[in-house]
């Protein structure tokens, strides 16, 4: 597995399992001299945690963040920053029953039949459990960017049938926080609950969508031609854990517009060279940051781990009905807000430093 690394100047590597002994990640190329802000760290962490809420999985994790390098009295040295968090409350015994047995859209089978050995506890390695790692790392990064005026912030725009309307400005993070959807909309989001409630009294799962919006990113952000900055993003949000699709700005609806609609007609600026008062593009062009908000939306399907039987096929390749049983999530975007979050800092943090040997 030689592709757990992610990044060119700031590099992130994951490690760990679900049902290990810990997960983590190493941070490199992180600049020295950088006073970490660990009570914010710890308000991210607890974002992503697993039983925050009635609607998230039962199992209870403190995802405390230890640090085994790259820190000296608080602030980083500018060696690589080591973070670990230790996994206290495995069950694995509530996954004997799918030691030789594959989950309908899960992993399992692709592990199998791509390494010949696979971790059936939890889903090992392709679990969404290790994103907590990712959190913290992107979490160090969030607090860099901000120091740089530039700041990130996601929330949940649909679960299922339930979508709130499009927004023209930045929520808070406390309207976000104000629900355990993380919606935005109050209205909307009591309506999310009741249809998570209604998915997993059914045994069922559900899936929505995150959008995002990244505020205060310069102009010229993004490496053409193969590192446009949507092409970098992508790479980042579409390996997050369920994920099914990406778009920027107008995305998939700017097919209905014509070039006289959707181009964003520049205006003068007197801070920069231009700006414009629509945003079709979402914040980039040929590649690059533009100076407008960075708005985007990411797409998760339903989790796959239901309540429900299903067929499926053992190791033997027979047949057999599957109910799986254990903590899931009924519906994993809520708590996926701060992962989204997390990646897209690691990104543009990695794009800013090659940007800023420009300027040199």
């Amino acid at each position: 597995m030689a592709r757990n690394s992610i990044g060119k100047n700031l590099v992130l590597t994951s490690f760990g399992e679900s049902h290990g002994a810990g997960i983590g990640a190493v941070l490199d190329g992180f600049p020295a001299k950088f006073s970490i802000d660990f009570e914010s760290l710890k308000r991210q962490m607890a974002r992503r945690r697993p039983g925050q809420s009635l609607l998230t999985t039962t199992r209870s994790e403190s995802d405390e963040v230890k640090f085994l390098s790259g820190l000296f009295k608080g602030q980083t040295t500018g060696a690589p920053l080591a973070l670990f968090i230790a996994n206290n409350e495995q069950k694995s015994g509530d996954y004997d029953h799918l030691a030789d047995v594959f989950r309908p859209g899960h992993a399992d089978l692709m592990y199998q039949a791509k390494y010949g050995i696979r971790d059936h506890r939890g889903g090992g390695r392709s679990s969404a459990r290790i994103t907590a790692a990712w959190v913290a790392a992107g979490a160090l990064a969030m607090q860099w960017l901000e120091k740089q005026d530039i700041y990130i912030r996601a929330w949940v725009h649909q679960i299922h049938g339930c979508t709130m309307n499009e927004v023209e400005h930045m929520p808070s993070l406390s309207e976000i926080e104000a629900s355990a959807t993380r919606c935005p909309d109050s209205l909307v989001a009591e309506s999310m609950i009741k249809a998570i409630e209604q998915a997993k009294a059914d045994g069922d799962s559900l899936g929505g969508i995150i959008a995002f919006r990244v505020e205060g990113l310069p102009m010229g952000i993004g490496e053409p031609v193969f590192g446009k900055i949507q092409a970098e993003l992508g790479l980042y949000l579409l390996n997050i854990n369920a994920t099914t699709g990406l778009e920027f700005g107008d995305g998939f609806k700017a097919v209905n517009l014509r070039g006289s609609e959707h181009n964003d007609a520049w205006i003068p600026h007197d801070q920069q060279l231009a700006t414009s008062q629509s945003n079709h593009s979402g914040g980039s062009i040929g590649g690059i940051s533009n100076a407008i908000p960075l708005t985007g939306k990411l797409a998760f399907k339903p989790v796959s781990s239901i309540q429900k039987e299903q067929n499926s096929i053992d190791k033997q390749g027979q047949p057999v009905t599957l109910q799986v049983n254990g903590r899931h999530d009924p519906c994993v975007v809520p708590r996926a807000v701060p992962i989204v979050e997390s990646m897209l800092a690691l990104c543009l943090m990695d794009l800013v430093l090659e940007h800023n040997t420009y300027k040199s």
